[in-house]
């Protein structure tokens, strides 16, 4: 899926737009996208009524120490999985307080692939603070395209759940 800034930055507008209505925030959990979210979101003029943070946890040690994702869980089921993109997400709501929550952690490439997590695997994970809502996509083109694509979908399936809707299914 070709993804523009500008159908970003439109995403980002909607979902102010949405959140200011309910008067809730967001907050966002962020791996592969390096804080890709929470730059599109503060694009958006006046974005500090309803963005309450984001965290840009890269490496594990970060997702456990800022998020308290379980250190437990990488060993287990690696950061690139349903386990640690729920617990992103929770981490991040507790610490903010956000009522809306995504998270994200993938594997751009153009390394770092496996056969059962090639490139273009990301996990997000949305929360509305009753549930947590994680899917798997695989993305395709390079590095560059991945994080759009994984940015983009995340905005996307924030904005629906704002609205009532559930995210997309990868």
């Amino acid at each position: 899926m070709p993804v523009t800034d500008e159908g970003i930055t439109e995403l980002a507008a909607r979902l102010g737009v949405e959140l200011q209505r309910l008067q809730v925030k967001v907050t966002t959990a962020e791996s592969c996208t390096g804080g890709g979210i929470a730059e599109a979101i503060t694009r958006i003029a006046g974005s500090s009524a309803w963005f309450e943070a984001g965290y840009v946890t890269y490496s594990n040690a970060q997702k456990t120490a800022q998020l308290g994702v379980p250190a437990t869980l990488f060993p287990q089921v690696g950061a690139v999985s349903r386990e640690v993109v729920e617990a992103m997400a929770a981490g991040a709501q507790v610490r903010s307080g956000a009522r809306f929550a995504v998270a994200v952690s993938g594997i751009a490439g153009p390394d770092g692939g496996s056969p059962t997590k090639p490139v273009g695997t990301v996990w997000l994970c949305w929360a509305d603070g009753e549930r947590y809502l994680p899917r798997r996509f695989h993305f395709q083109g390079d590095r560059a395209a991945v994080r759009r694509q994984a940015v983009a979908t995340a905005l996307d399936g924030l904005l629906r759940l704002v609205v009532g809707e559930n995210p997309p299914q990868g």
